[in-house]
């Protein structure tokens, strides 16, 4: 696919991003989820929490980027400093991560993951984590191909109100430095 590439957000492009969020959540959350908890995945809501990110970000280190096929926003990737009960100030993550189920397969994905990546590198981070359901195997198999391995640490989210919870695993890799001039 030609004239693609991965850029940071605009505030032009929050309506794009919310549409590919709900089409993400969708996709994956649909099962997991209630009806009218699904039917609420849609781009009006996601809208106002984009927007004040990209207004107002928590940090100067908090960036989304978007994946472009063209001038059409297909992906996003929203990163920033690992938070946590006991963040490591070292460590990055990847917050979200989503490319358009109609725009998969063209390395949307692997473009947005190598931009969050080097963007958090560029940030002075040692290492990245992410947190992606447990059930998830071709997101799963897709991060550990490019590096990103279970630490052991997981969570369960309540996704239904008869307490129903999908359990979520953290995936991390140390960011190295590339090799100099004179190393292989």
């Amino acid at each position: 696919m030609s004239d693609t590439g991965v850029r940071t957000a605009r505030a032009a492009d929050v309506p794009a991003v919310a549409h590919v969020q709900a089409a993400v959540w969708r996709n994956a959350y649909g099962d997991l989820v209630d009806a009218e908890v699904r039917d609420a995945f849609t781009p009006e809501a996601f809208e106002p929490a984009w927007r004040e990110s990209l207004q107002s970000p928590p940090s100067p280190l908090h960036r989304l980027l978007v994946a472009t096929e063209g001038e059409t926003v297909v992906g996003f990737a929203a990163i920033g400093p690992a938070v946590g009960d006991e963040p490591d100030p070292g460590t990055g993550e990847i917050y979200a991560l989503g490319v358009a189920p109609d725009s998969r397969g063209h390395g949307n994905g692997s473009r947005l993951l190598n931009a969050a990546v080097d963007t958090l590198h560029a940030g002075d981070f040692a290492s990245v984590s992410m947190w992606v359901l447990n059930d998830a195997e071709q997101a799963r198999a897709f991060l550990a191909s490019a590096g990103l391995e279970p630490d052991g640490a997981w969570r369960d989210r309540v996704v239904a109100a008869d307490g129903r919870t999908a359990r979520e695993v953290r995936l991390t890799a140390a960011l190295s430095e590339p090799p100099g001039p004179d190393e292989p």
